[in-house]
């Protein structure tokens, strides 16, 4: 399934949409993540450990948004936007939202 940013896909045609999906992950993070970071926050450089967290999450919300699309007989999704939210008491949880345009092309 191609999932693109873009309104159009050069050189397919759609021939018809079907409507908005989305693709939600809520994830956690846990002490040891937080800990990792908190010494890279002291010490500077990047942390790998929450970097890791997004990359997973954006993947996995990507994934369950072209599996809706494809649920609606779509095969590709068209104007992909992610978003990234903290949530929690503590703002210790992750929630990342892939939305976008099923549509069908030829």
């Amino acid at each position: 399934m191609i999932s693109t940013t873009t309104p159009t896909i050069e050189g397919k045609k759609i021939v018809e949409y079907k409507e908005i999906v989305f693709g939600e992950v809520i994830s956690g993070m846990d002490f040891i993540k937080d800990f990792a970071a908190g010494l890279t926050n002291f010490f500077g450089g990047r942390s790998k450990s929450y970097e890791g967290e997004m990359i997973k999450a954006r993947e996995e919300a990507i994934l369950e948004m072209e599996k809706r699309a494809l649920s609606l007989g779509a095969n590709a999704v068209v104007g992909v936007d992610i978003d990234y939210e903290v949530l929690g008491q503590n703002g210790n949880m992750l929630m990342v939202t892939a939305s976008g345009t099923a549509v069908i092309i030829e």
